[in-house]
C-alpha cells in the first residue's frame, strides 16, 4: 500500500459508502439514519492502479467533552493526522453547512493533503451544492456520487499525483536491505550516515517502557509528549537528530500489547504505524521494563524485527530503580539467550532514560550493530572455514545419501546472506544449518545481527535428464532407420 486515505465529513454524508465502493466490499454498515459508523475501521482499496489503505471515521460533530461523540471525533481527528490524505466530503444536496466551513477549517490544520469532494452530486440540482464548496478553502470540489459510482475518474486524477510523491518519499526513507554483493567486491565497511541518509533506528516496546522519554533524553530537549500514563504515543513519529557526530533519524513508535488487548481501532491502527517503522529502519532497539522483562509481546517484538532482517539491539531500561543490579543483570542474559536463540550474542545494555546513564553504551552498541549488519566475509575466507566447519561436523548422509558441500559464497549484506552449493539441499536438516549459521556468528564476529543461510543444488550434467526413461533418443533414431530400411 502506497499511502493512506483517511474519508472524513458531517454524519451521513455517504464516507461508509464510498469507503465500501473502494474496497469493492459491504465492510462498513451504511444507512440512512446518521452516526451509524462510530469506530474507525481500515481496508485495502483500489482505484484504478492505485492500491492504497482508506479509513472510514465517525461523522465529525461539534462536541468537545467526554461524551460519545466527543470521544469519537478526537477518534477520527487523531485518524486525519496519521493518515497521508484526507477526503473531506459534504452532501452537495444540502449544501454546505457551519460545521462543514468549522471542519474544513480543522482539517486544513490537522493534514497537509486535503481534497475536498461533494457527494450526491448527481444530477442538476446538486449543481449549487457543489458551487459553495468552493467556499470552505479546500480548492475546486470533486462531483461524487458514492452510490452510484460516478466521479471516481476525477478521483483518481487528483490522487495519483500525490501517490507518486508518497511512494518517491517511501523510497527516500527505506532503507536500503538485500544488498547485492559482487564476487570480487572486497570488503568496504558499513555505509557512512550522512544527513540526507541518516542511520535510521526504530525505538520498539510494550506501552510505558519509555520510549518517548528515552528519545527526548538522546536528543536533549523534551520534543515527544511523555507520562505515566499507558499509550500515551499514538503514531510512528520521526525525530532527526546528530547522536555523537553521528546523523540519526529515530522513530518513536507506539506501545505494542498483545493482539487480544488491542480493542480500539485507534491503538491497532498505532500498532500497524509501530510495524512500518520497523521496516523503514536499519538497528530496532527493543525496549523492555526492567521490572517485567521478556514478557511474551518484548518476545515478538524482538521476532519480528529479526524476521525483517534488522540488526537488534536489547535495552532494558528503569535501570536506576533496580537495587539487585549484578543478580537482576545476569538473570535478564540468562532469559535473553533461552527465550531469544535467533539473536544470539545481540548486546543487552541496560540504561535509565530518566536519568540518562548507560546512553554512550547504547550508542555504542547501536553502531556496532550497524556495522555487524554490514559485515562482508570473502569468498576465499568462507570456503577455508566450510571445509574446517564439515571436517570437524560432517552433514548427515539421511537415507544413506552422503550430502556434500561444495562451496560457500556471500550474496548479500544488510542482513549478511550466503549460498551454500550442495548436493541435495532439501534432505539437509535445519539442525544443521543452526550449526552453520552459529560458526558463523562466532568465527566472523556477528553476533545478534539476522543471517541468512540458503542451500543450493548444483547437480551434474546428465546428458539423458528431461529424456524419455524407455528409449534413449540415439536407439530411437537407430530403431526409426532401421525400420526405414526394411
Amino acid at each position: 500500500m502506497s499511502f493512506t486515505l483517511a474519508i472524513v465529513g458531517r454524519p451521513n454524508v455517504g464516507k461508509s459508502t464510498l469507503f465500501n465502493r473502494l474496497v469493492g466490499k459491504k465492510l462498513a454498515l451504511v444507512d440512512d439514519q446518521p452516526g451509524v459508523t462510530r469506530d474507525l475501521r481500515e481496508g485495502a482499496a483500489r482505484l484504478g492502479d492505485l492500491k492504497f489503505t482508506v479509513i472510514d471515521t465517525a461523522g465529525l460533530e461539534e462536541a468537545t467533552d467526554e461524551s460519545l461523540q466527543g470521544r469519537m471525533r478526537r477518534l477520527t481527528e487523531r485518524a486525519v493526522e496519521m493518515a497521508d490524505m484526507c477526503l473531506f466530503m459534504y452532501d452537495a444536496r444540502t449544501g454546505v453547512m457551519p460545521a462543514d466551513e468549522v471542519f474544513a477549517d480543522i482539517l486544513r490544520k490537522k493534514n497537509a493533503h486535503v481534497i475536498l469532494a461533494a457527494n450526491k452530486s448527481e444530477g442538476k440540482a446538486a449543481d449549487a451544492g457543489v458551487l459553495e464548496g468552493f467556499n470552505l478553502g479546500l480548492g475546486e470540489p470533486i462531483r461524487l456520487s458514492a452510490e452510484h459510482g460516478e466521479g471516481l475518474a476525477e478521483l483518481y486524477d487528483v490522487l495519483m499525483p500525490l501517490a507518486d510523491a508518497f511512494e518517491e518519499r517511501a523510497a527516500a526513507d527505506a532503507p536500503e536491505t538485500d544488498v547485492d554483493v559482487e564476487e570480487d567486491d572486497d570488503a568496504d565497511g558499513p555505509r557512512t550516515p550522512t544527513r540526507a541518509k541518516p542511520l535510521q533506528i526504530a525505538v520498539v516496546g510494550r506501552p510505558n517502557a519509555g520510549k518517548s522519554t528515552l528519545i527526548n533524553k538522546i536528543i536533549g530537549e523534551d520534543r515527544l509528549l511523555t507520562g505515566p500514563e499507558a499509550g500515551i504515543t499514538r503514531d510512528a513519529i520521526s525525530v532527526q537528530t546528530d547522536w555523537g557526530e553521528t546523523p540519526v533519524r529515530i522513530f518513536d513508535t507506539a506501545g505494542m500489547r498483545k493482539r487480544a488487548k488491542v480493542q480500539e481501532k485507534l491503538e491497532k491502527l498505532s500498532v500497524s504505524d509501530g510495524l512500518r517503522a520497523v521496516k523503514f529502519a536499519e538497528v530496532v532497539v527493543v525496549l523492555l521494563d526492567v521490572e517485567i522483562p521478556f514478557e511474551q509481546q518484548d518476545l515478538r517484538i524482538a521476532d519480528l524485527a529479526e524476521r525483517e532482517g534488522r540488526a537488534v539491539v536489547v535495552a532494558v531500561n528503569k535501570w536506576d530503580v533496580e537495587d539487585e543490579k549484578q543478580a537482576k543483570l545476569k538473570a535478564l542474559k540468562e532469559q535473553f539467550e533461552r527465550l531469544l536463540p535467533q539473536l544470539r550474542g545481540a548486546p543487552l545494555i541496560t540504561v535509565s532514560a530518566k536519568t540518562g546513564r548507560g546512553l554512550d553504551r547504547l550508542q555504542e552498541a547501536i553502531m556496532r550493530a550497524h556495522d555487524i549488519w554490514n559485515r562482508r566475509v570473502t569468498t576465499a575466507q568462507l570456503n577455508r572455514w566450510l571445509m574446517g566447519m564439515t571436517e570437524a561436523h560432517p552433514p548427515p548422509a539421511p537415507g544413506g545419501r552422503r550430502i556434500k558441500m561444495r562451496y560457500m559464497t556471500q550474496v548479500k549484506t544488510r542482513p549478511p546472506g550466503f549460498v551454500v552449493m550442495c548436493s541435495h539441499p532439501d534432505m539437509l536438516p535445519a539442525s544443521y544449518s543452526r550449526y552453520l549459521v552459529n560458526g558463523l556468528r562466532l568465527d566472523f564476529d556477528m553476533p545478534g545481527t539476522p543471517i541468512r543461510l540458503h542451500f543450493r543444488s548444483q547437480a551434474e550434467k546428465n546428458p539423458y535428464k528431461n529424456k524419455t526413461k524407455s528409449t534413449p533418443s540415439r536407439l530411437r533414431k537407430h530403431l526409426g532407420k532401421g525400420r526405414a530400411d526394411e
